[in-house]
């Protein structure tokens, strides 16, 4: 059985967020939410939150116990850009393009 959480809209560029998700795939979700605690970055806290959705997913809707679920995928998918323009010299303006991504976690049982 596997159970998935899905963040959309998350304000960061999906590599920087797909750095960290490749950190966690295939271990035991109690391991990877640990590992992800102590990683200093904005992607870990976002990756720690949809885990700990995807795990209560499992638990509520489905009977699982968090001790038998693994981390079967963990991706980063491109969100819509934010287009934006800053004002520069004279009179000319510059783009600037602000990333979102969708994060997509799946969990399922360790067989």
């Amino acid at each position: 059985m596997e159970v998935k959480a899905i963040t959309k809209f998350a304000r960061m560029t999906p590599a920087k967020v797909r750095d960290v998700a490749r950190q966690i795939q295939g271990r035991p979700v109690l391991e990877a939410a640990d590992l992800l605690r102590f990683i200093p970055r904005k992607s870990a806290r976002l990756l720690a939150k949809t885990l700990n959705s995807a795990i209560a997913n499992a638990e509520n809707n489905n009977n699982l116990s968090a001790k038998d679920l693994v981390v079967v995928a963990a991706t980063a998918g491109q969100g819509p850009m934010l287009k934006r323009f800053r004002p520069t010299a004279k009179g000319s303006a510059h783009p600037i393009r602000k990333s979102t991504c969708h994060i997509t976690i799946v969990v399922g049982d360790k067989k």
